[in-house]
């Protein structure tokens, strides 16, 4: 595994713990409650996302793996919707159904790409609950290769000891996501993954790398480790294995936007790339690869093998005309990197000094510029039978040519709302007397976080007068 990724088709991963669903409410705010020193969110969009160990499966069938999933859940509305969810993204789940208990739930209202309060609906699970996955567990060990057990402290996993026994006898790894300030329960696992704040808890302050890894060493010989890996944010990662000098990662994150989950993602990668074959050190340079992707994403998150890959092997995305579906993958490949996305659209019928100013200064506003331009079709609907002068391919191309273009996309309707739904850039640009709220998709951007910016539109510089000036002059000599 030492060049590129790991097959991951191979690996054959169990995951136990603590399953939730997120929920997050996005909407826009712009006053603050009468009632109370509160911004007012108006709700325009909800989404559902596996949580929790959940979430951990989830990053794991995104890399292609299998992976089976045993939790316990509800009898109520988010226990369906959590098994939809991670039946739709490929998971196996063997899910333990409790009456009179509620479905772990994290509710989180979001604008403008912030976190404004998150609402926790929970039971706590008793000890007795946890024991009725034990017989479910000892079927499911069969035919792994490694096993996450994912604590997040709410009771599935109150007695991880006899879970660790039973996956030794069978000589299987177990990668444990702790939770709390007592680290013993963990004892003779395979390697634990606690973040640096989890790490010191325990441990005590860890002032510099020397005294890191000297009280790591400790923690990894008392709980009988094979390694013990610590995540440390902005400072990357520190891996001690038994019988190998201690490795420290820098992170790659490029920009964060939200930590939620990188722990789920770090673990998740860590299991899925040793269960395919890869050593620690290996399966560590990629789940660091991973967390830096995840935290430039809003929320609970996956990180897929292309993103993986293209993190691992960066190369220049190709420019130029495209179709709707490769453009939603090189924008994927972007972002992964960390790129701000700058979108815009019209006819560009014949291109002017006004255009190439106007779209100069939009790429200056990020990475990233997206040209959607009318077919035809819409043209000739929008400026009436005579136009467009130039046809589709050829607007295409000259646009394409341009410095500041990367990407030029057709589209077929009147306005390209949908299609700006569907790519939801960071920044989407318009030009002349439009207000905000007047242009196409500016809802559902802002409703993502994005912004909405009205360049200034260049005066004497339009398509239509170039026509004009045309058919004036067509008697004349020149």
């Amino acid at each position: 595994m030492t060049h590129g990724l790991p097959d991951f088709t191979s690996a054959q991963v169990l995951v136990i713990g603590d399953v939730m669903l997120d929920r997050y409410w996005h909407g826009t705010t712009s006053r603050i409650s009468p009632e109370a020193p509160v911004p007012v969110v108006q709700v325009t969009g909800r989404e559902d996302r596996p949580g929790g160990a959940g979430n951990v499966a989830v990053n794991v069938a995104a890399l292609g793996a299998e992976v089976t999933l045993l939790g316990l859940i509800g009898a109520d509305e988010a226990a369906a919707a959590l098994r939809s969810l991670l039946a739709h993204r490929g998971v196996h789940c063997c899910l333990e159904r409790l009456p009179n208990i509620a479905t772990l739930t994290k509710l989180r209202v979001i604008s403008r790409h912030q976190q404004l309060i998150r609402l926790d609906f929970e039971d706590d699970f008793i000890p007795a609950h946890g024991e009725a996955l034990l017989p479910a567990y000892s079927t499911a060990l069969r035919g792994k290769s490694v096993v996450i057990l994912s604590d997040y402290g709410k009771g599935t996993l109150q007695e991880p000891q006899r879970l660790i026994a039973l996956g030794r006898e069978v000589g299987m790894p177990i990668l444990i996501d702790p939770k709390g300030a007592d680290f013993s329960h963990y004892h003779g696992a395979t390697i634990i993954t606690p973040n640096l704040a989890e790490f010191e808890t325990v441990v005590g302050p860890c002032p510099d790398e020397a005294s890191l890894v000297w009280k790591g060493e400790q923690l990894r010989q008392q709980l009988a480790l094979k390694a013990l890996l610590i995540t440390r944010g902005e400072q990357g990662m520190t891996l001690l294995e038994q019988g190998h000098s201690p490795v420290h990662l820098p992170t790659e994150a490029r920009e964060v936007f939200d930590v939620t989950g990188a722990g789920d993602t770090v673990i998740s990668v860590l299991g899925a790339a040793l269960a395919a074959g890869g050593t620690f050190k290996e399966a560590t340079l990629l789940a660091n690869q991973a967390a830096g992707i995840v935290v430039g994403k809003l929320g609970t998150a996956s990180v897929t093998r292309d993103e993986l890959q293209q993190a691992l092997h960066p190369r220049a995305i190709r420019r130029g005309i495209t179709s709707e579906e490769e453009l939603l993958h090189f924008i994927n490949l972007a972002r992964s990197r960390g790129e701000c996305i700058v979108m815009t659209n019209g006819c560009f019928d014949i291109l002017h000094p006004g255009h190439v100013n106007y779209l100069a200064e939009a790429r200056q506003l990020g990475d990233r510029l997206i040209v959607a331009v009318n077919d035809d079709a819409s043209v000739q609907r929008l400026k009436g039978k005579n136009r467009p002068i130039n046809s589709l391919a050829q607007r295409l191309a000259v646009l394409a040519a341009l410095h500041d273009v990367d990407w030029v996309v057709p589209f077929s309707e009147d306005a390209p709302a949908r299609l700006i739904e569907r790519v939801l850039p960071d920044i989407l640009v318009k030009g002349g007397d439009y207000t905000p709220e007047q242009v196409a998709g500016a809802n559902a951007v802002v409703a993502n976080g994005g912004k909405i910016i009205i360049l200034t539109y260049q005066q004497g510089c339009s398509t239509s007068q170039i026509i004009d000036i045309i058919r004036k002059n067509q008697g004349d000599a020149f």
